[in-house]
């Protein structure tokens, strides 16, 4: 009798040859190369420093593709976002001390993103490992501790014949739900050395599947079949699983409302009858999911942006779908399913029974009307007719990409992603300087739609060096970059704080953008809110990168956390 786990894979006869023969001059770098080749990997980005330098050597005898940005934290965003778009585990390729700590902000991003980015990092000389105080360039008395608060898992190569298998383990890790980044380190002297090991051919992974617990999906079922006031909440867990059919199946079959998380969004169509959109810094659809006597979550841990500011407090019965453990009730009690969407929501449309509610849209309707009042009574026409504009011009399959900025917090709420997994942020750690890299990366990995950066002036000053990046690979981005001479949501932060900004704090005397653009060789246009729409949609059908530049200052609608 045979088990699958006896069965074991037997070379061809061309891999005998080239085990038996490997090419000579091969490094460690080599077997990192070779090793992410073999799992699957096409394109890798990075930025060479002189103890990864036999990684980047090994790269000119592979296949793979090499992104090089300018600046480690915008090449991790760039991973970031390819890891988002494709969900392929992206390489990020660094170097030992200053350039691995500088990516710390973009792993951070990725792992509150559930991002799935491959660091691969050097180390200093083996003999210089162990804490001591060497005076090795780049030296750190436990690199890897910089990073086990940040990442979701750290793997450590000593050894030449450790690599493959390291590299292995981190990819398997980064693809298994929820996805996250993963950090492995490998010493400079390792990675030069020759190599007399097999060139890699085997690299086979296979993330595990994480279905529910059929007890937990027939009590949910149950839940919800019998619900009179039922709602669903969809978070970015939905779009990572690519499970927007199935929740809008299951919402359908039982006549659920359903509001979309920032992360989420595009999870459910827009302009469903069931859909509460995506406001959720707004008391009315607080008020909406509180009265709900059943309340499925499905992919979010109701954190602090997708509860409010931590203002909702549900009265019935919640049931929360979420593959990240440690975010499971870690809100609120519920009924908790440990899970990847997709299955879960599979599991539910396999057992729930149907219900009818004729009252559902109106009541969607009501709280959207209520919503549409509050925003229309301050004031805010600029701000929502740019957002307009943004959205006539991009099309609708086109991915984007949204910094920390006014017009971004204003996208979180208002804007229509009209496809799943095609508008993202960096509201998950909420750094600066996501947006233009992050673009980057999304058009390394799909060349057939243009994209879309959107950055206020102090976020687009984090990321400038990138227009060498995008013009020397020819990247198709148009970049919408709002200047409104500083920080303007920390200005308004500032002045409902205390009263007042502080000038010398939010204030940037900055660049002139265009001239800048065009410094790099990349086409720049200053516009404004009456033919923004025009400029964006010119600059979107041209073929490689582009500036806009929009003179305005935006408004924040009134917060309700607060009431």
């Amino acid at each position: 009798m045979t088990h699958d786990h006896d069965l074991v894979l037997r070379p061809t006869a061309a891999q005998t040859e080239a085990a038996l023969n490997p090419p000579p001059g091969r490094t460690g770098g080599d077997l990192v190369v070779e090793s992410l080749a073999a799992l699957g990997a096409t394109t890798v980005f990075g930025l060479p420093g002189q103890h990864a330098l036999a990684v980047f050597d090994a790269l000119r005898r592979s296949d793979l593709r090499y992104i090089g940005l300018r600046v480690e934290n915008n090449a991790g965003f760039a991973a970031d976002a390819y890891g988002r778009v494709t969900g392929e585990a992206a390489p990020l390729l660094l170097s030992t001390g200053p350039g691995a700590l500088t990516s710390l902000a973009a792993l951070q991003e990725a792992r509150a993103a559930s991002a799935p980015v491959l660091a691969i990092c050097s180390q200093v000389p083996t003999a210089g490992l162990g804490g001591g105080r060497h005076g090795h360039l780049h030296e750190l008395p436990d690199q890897a501790a910089s990073f086990r608060g940040v990442v979701k898992s750290v793997h450590t190569a000593r050894t030449q014949s450790q690599i493959p298998s390291a590299i292995a383990e981190a990819w398997t890790s980064a693809l298994t739900v929820p996805h996250g980044p993963v950090w492995v380190e490998i010493p400079q002297d390792v990675l030069l050395a020759e190599t007399s090991i097999p060139v890699v051919s085997g690299g086979d992974t296979f993330p595990e599947e994480l279905p529910p617990r059929p007890e937990l999906t027939a009590v949910a079922a149950d839940l919800l079949t019998r619900a009179e006031r039922p709602a669903i909440v969809a978070g970015g867990g939905v779009a990572r699983a690519d499970a927007a059919k199935k929740l809008r199946q299951l919402a359908e079959l039982i006549q659920a409302p359903v509001v979309t998380t920032y992360g989420g969004k595009g999870a459910f169509p827009w302009t469903h009858p069931l859909s509460l959109q995506s406001w959720l810094e707004d008391r009315h659809t607080t008020d909406f999911l509180e009265d709900a006597d059943v309340l499925l979550v499905v992919g979010s841990g109701l954190g602090e942006l997708s509860s409010n500011y931590h203002t909702f407090a549900p009265r019935g019965r919640v049931i929360q779908i979420e593959a990240d453990l440690g975010k499971l009730e870690s809100n609120h009690p519920a009924l908790g399913i440990h899970a990847d969407a997709r299955l879960a929501l599979q599991a539910l449309l396999e057992t729930v029974g149907e219900r009818t509610d004729p009252a559902a849209p109106d009541r969607v309707r009501q709280v959207l009307d209520r919503v549409g009042a509050r925003i229309a009574a301050q004031d805010l026409t600029l701000e929502q007719d740019v957002l307009a504009a943004v959205r006539k011009a991009l099309p609708p399959r086109a991915p984007s990409f949204w910094d920390m900025t006014v017009l971004a917090y204003w996208a979180w709420s208002a804007f229509d992603a009209k496809a799943p997994n095609t508008m993202h942020s960096a509201q998950g750690a909420g750094g600066l300087g996501y947006a233009f890299p992050a673009a980057l990366g999304a058009a390394a990995a799909d060349p057939t739609h243009p994209v879309l950066a959107v950055s206020g002036d102090g976020g687009a000053l984090y990321s400038v060096a990138e227009l060498a990046t995008a013009r020397q690979y020819g990247l198709n981005v148009t970049w919408l970059i709002v200047d409104d001479g500083g920080y303007g949501i920390l200005r308004e932060y500032m002045t409902d704080a205390f009263g007042t900004p502080t000038p010398t704090v939010t204030d940037l005397p900055g660049p002139d953008f265009v001239a800048l653009a065009e410094s790099f060789g990349v086409p720049g246009v200053r516009t404004s809110p009456e033919t923004l729409e025009t400029d964006l949609a010119k600059a979107l059908a041209a073929p490689g990168p582009s500036v806009v530049v929009l003179p305005a200052v935006l408004r924040m609608f009134a917060p309700t956390h607060a009431e």
